[in-house]
């Protein structure tokens, strides 16, 4: 399925967005980042709680390919609207750093999901809670799994949870960098947006060489949106486009839904700064019709690969971290870059997506971009 940069829209594009993606046009942009899915596609027809049918997964982000509960990453978290089941934000908001992969996965599977990178980090790492008995160091320090979620159990079997550290491994296995899988795969299997089938998204921007030609790069798990709310490149197209009615969910056009929004950067950023960084997400999930609607889980985590965070760290912690001196004009092009690439992984998400018929043979159907390219075309 195409994203939307292949749909023959330059014209469009161009007077719409500013900055310029990266070479793949995904959140691997980022230098060290890689994607990892785990994807579970079993059974049809009627809903066997427990048993299936599902449409679910995880997707892994991983910072960098090294132990990240030795080498952390500098991170913040932000809650738009909190009816959701993230976990591990409060104390990322507290430190500022991110120690385990990022796992996004179905709602009910967060608790398997978080135990599995738990399993993972001691394994790298079995000083945890215990100490490093050759230092004579002891330590009582924990480890924190990030773990966001949205509900695919319009789909799926949401009361069989079955993700867990099996899957989780899977997924971290298959991580690479370069070009990323979107639509129905790991995390976005089962999921909706704008009453479509939406799913995984990506996209970055890389800054102009005035602003240090920093990159962006987003990763979304879409799960939101009423069709009629939709905004595609500034055309409010949810205005007259909506999904059939056989099939469909009756209570889809009454629904919030939620997202999770990864963004990661190359940028010099503190913790304080990848903050105001993740809040301008909120900018480009709004340039998509969306309002997070009071029953909606709208989360964003944002990392920086610029620096490394040692643990243990070294015995006099010194570090010669650059810093950003003309902070604002930068900011405000990393601004500019987190809006647009929000946006249009959303819309990547929305055009890769393919129609799926899951439990109960409930169905999202794919999105008609055909349509939508006709539109733009008398337009």
């Amino acid at each position: 399925m195409p994203r939307v940069r292949d749909l023959g829209l330059d014209k469009h594009l161009a007077r719409w967005w500013r900055l310029t993606p990266g070479p793949n046009n995904a959140i691997t942009d980022v230098t060290d980042v890689s994607v990892g899915h785990y994807t579970l596609i079993h059974g049809d027809g009627p809903l066997r709680p427990g048993r299936g049918p599902f449409r679910t997964g995880v997707t892994v982000i991983l910072p960098h390919p090294g132990n990240l509960y030795a080498q952390k990453v500098l991170a913040a978290v932000h809650t738009v609207n909190g009816y959701g089941k993230a976990m591990g934000f409060e104390q990322v908001r507290e430190t500022g750093v991110i120690e385990t992969p990022i796992a996004l996965t179905g709602t009910l599977n967060v608790p398997r999901v978080a135990d599995a990178l738990i399993s993972l980090a001691l394994e790298k790492n079995p000083h945890i809670g215990i100490g490093l008995p050759e230092t004579g160091r002891r330590s009582y320090a924990t480890v924190n799994p990030v773990v966001g979620e949205t509900n695919d159990g319009f789909l799926s079997d949401i009361q069989g949870r079955p993700i867990g550290e099996r899957e989780v491994r899977a997924a971290i296995t298959a991580a690479k960098s370069g070009r990323v899988q979107e639509g129905v795969v790991g995390a976005g299997t089962g999921t909706s947006c704008f009453g479509w089938k939406g799913g995984i998204g990506t996209a970055s921007r890389v800054l102009p060489q005035e602003l240090g030609r920093y990159t962006v790069g987003v990763l979304v798990q879409t799960n939101f949106g009423r069709p009629e709310e939709l905004v595609f490149l500034g055309e409010r197209v949810g205005a007259w486009l909506r999904p059939p009615k056989a099939g469909s969910d009756p209570g889809a056009g009454s629904i919030g839904g939620s997202v999770m929004v990864v963004v990661a950067t190359n940028a010099p950023l503190s913790s304080r700064q990848l903050g105001r960084l993740a809040r301008r997400a909120s900018f480009g999930l709004a340039r998509t019709g969306s309002i997070c609607h009071a029953d909606s889980g709208d989360f964003v985590i944002a990392f920086t690969t610029a620096y490394r965070v040692l643990d243990p760290p070294p015995p006099h912690f010194e570090e010669d971290r650059t810093v950003l001196v003309q902070e604002s004009r930068i900011l405000n092009g990393l601004f500019l870059a987190v809006v647009e690439a929000t946006e249009e992984a959303v819309l990547n998400s929305l055009t890769t997506a393919y129609t799926v018929v899951g439990r109960d043979n409930h169905t999202r159907y794919g999105f008609p971009w055909k349509d939508v390219v006709s539109h733009f075309a008398r337009s």
